[in-house]
């Protein structure tokens, strides 16, 4: 699909036309100022001048083409197509099972398939999202801990400096853990950023976090994490 805005869209071959027609530039000199071939002129401008009014004036004459001829004497009878098409609905078979079972080319049922949307087999629907929350604020809080890496310099998409030294790589920057505490029905969270993760840590964020929530008139009866 080309960009709406690119040199020889629909647009870019109006101003070429228009260069032409309206300008009186040769199809040489037009060329030229779109930075075109000449018979690439010539065709957009003996496409215009062929077209119809409402062709013009939505600029469809000067839209791509399908390149799919308007004639083929080899396409498969539709009635062959037909039972291609109800094999696939019935049985959910391939390509290779449905040709050993109506005796035609893999590629050719294949390409029946492809045509009319089958080659490949429907993705099941989605279930819809499970959601709750409870009803009151404190009847349930949700505890989590991220990891984030900690890092010395800024990295190369800033400074555009892709070496390390070896000292860098042993110094062994470390990690910093988020511990955060959100209420299931208000929202309200509480966050901290800690060295670590262990009992000892989790321990005390975890009453720092009840004390926070205490004093915002939140009295905590359930936590919930993955831990």
């Amino acid at each position: 699909m080309q960009h709406p805005n690119a040199r020889l869209t629909p647009r870019g071959r109006r101003e070429l036309v228009r260069l032409v027609e309206e300008d009186g530039l040769t199809f040489a000199a037009a060329a030229a100022a779109a930075n075109v071939a000449r018979s690439t002129a010539w065709l957009w401008v003996t496409r215009w001048r062929r077209a119809r009014a409402e062709e013009r004036q939505d600029l469809r004459c000067l839209r791509d083409r399908s390149s799919r001829p308007r004639r083929m004497p080899r396409l498969m009878p539709a009635l062959e197509q037909g039972r291609i098409l109800c094999a696939r609905r019935h049985t959910g078979w391939g390509p290779r099972l449905i040709a050993g079972r109506l005796g035609h080319p893999h590629s050719s049922v294949w390409k029946v398939l492809r045509r009319h949307g089958c080659s490949r087999a429907p993705r099941p629907a989605r279930e819809a999202p499970r959601r709750y929350e409870w009803p009151c604020p404190g009847d349930l809080v949700h505890m989590d801990v991220s990891r984030y890496a900690r890092f010395g310099r800024p990295g190369h998409a800033r400074t555009g400096d892709r070496t390390t030294t070896a000292a860098e790589k042993r110094a062994g920057v470390g990690y910093a853990y988020a511990h955060a505490m959100v209420d299931d029905h208000s929202r309200l969270a509480y966050v901290e950023l800690l060295p670590d993760e262990r009992a000892a840590s989790v321990s005390a964020f975890t009453r720092r976090a009840l004390a926070f929530f205490a004093r915002h008139g939140i009295r905590v009866s359930r936590v919930m994490t993955d831990g």
